[in-house]
């Protein structure tokens, strides 16, 4: 392939940085994709979890004047616990080690729930 500029021809050469995953099965696909960005799904958890989390913070806040945060830091933590249950019924998409993070995380938001002390409670 020739790049014609300012009547000289110039040879571009096609190399590709990224290969294209396989397509035939999407589970196939996704796992390449995870493969080729190792930082995709704990970026992805990340996202879930922070969108959940100040999502529900913001929406209380503006509904009844505070926010429980033990509470909503419990509801994020339980929805990617269950994202990182169901990704992990396709092997290759994420990891154990990323699971167990999971797992703490879940462990002790409910930890900080139960311990936490109301405006109410004396």
């Amino acid at each position: 392939m020739w790049l014609n500029y300012g009547g000289q021809d110039f040879p571009i050469k096609m190399t590709y940085l990224y290969t294209f995953p396989n397509a035939t099965t999407p589970d196939n696909m996704l796992v390449q994709t995870v493969t080729a960005v190792p930082s995709l799904v704990p970026g992805f958890l990340l996202f879930v979890f922070f969108l959940v989390f100040l999502g529900g913070i913001s929406r209380q806040k503006m509904r009844t004047g505070t926010a429980d945060y033990p509470m909503w830091a419990v509801v994020a933590s339980l929805s990617i616990l269950m994202l990182s249950l169901i990704m992990g019924i396709i092997p290759g998409i994420i990891s154990l080690e990323y699971t167990a993070i999971v797992v703490v995380i879940t462990i002790f938001s409910g930890v900080w729930l139960f311990l936490d002390r109301k405006v109410n409670e004396q």
